[in-house]
């Protein structure tokens, strides 16, 4: 059996446990043992972790800054800073948005990227026939920036 297929198989009987719902504490509460399927997956140093999760909170603290463009009511939230693809490798960090959006190359990445994400939302939420039209607009702004 796959290492996938196991890790799947241990989050069902977890799940399973609890009436079906699968939560995290109960996830880390079954890996603690180092016979779990999931142990390695987790890092059981607590320096290291304490790092991780610091990392892992300024990532969000950036990700939530946003301010107000445009005129009125007609203001809309934009990100402060965004995080394109090929600055996730190298750990590059992040850029203002209005640095991307004012360099071609750059807020073309940005468009990529959005797409990218466009149709990884398509991908998760396919079975929802409510969504349809939404689906629909998407591929045709897809197909428009296809080059």
């Amino acid at each position: 059996m796959k290492k996938h297929d196991v890790v799947v198989a241990e989050l069902e009987r977890i799940a399973n446990k609890h009436k079906g719902h699968l939560r995290p504490r109960d996830v880390v509460e079954a890996a603690k043992s180092p016979k779990s399927p999931l142990h390695s997956s987790f890092d059981w140093s607590d320096t290291l972790a304490a790092r991780k999760w610091r990392l892992h909170q300024a990532r969000n603290l950036i990700r939530v800054l946003v301010t107000y463009v445009g005129d009125g009511e007609d203001k809309l939230p934009m990100r402060v800073f965004v995080s394109l693809t090929p600055d996730r490798r190298g750990d590059r960090g992040y850029l203002s948005s209005v640095t991307v959006l004012s360099d071609r190359d750059l807020r073309r990445q940005l468009l990529s990227d959005a797409l990218e994400e466009m149709r990884s939302f398509q991908e998760k939420y396919a079975g929802l026939k409510e969504l349809a039209e939404i689906f629909k607009a998407m591929q045709q702004v897809r197909s428009k920036h296809a080059a």
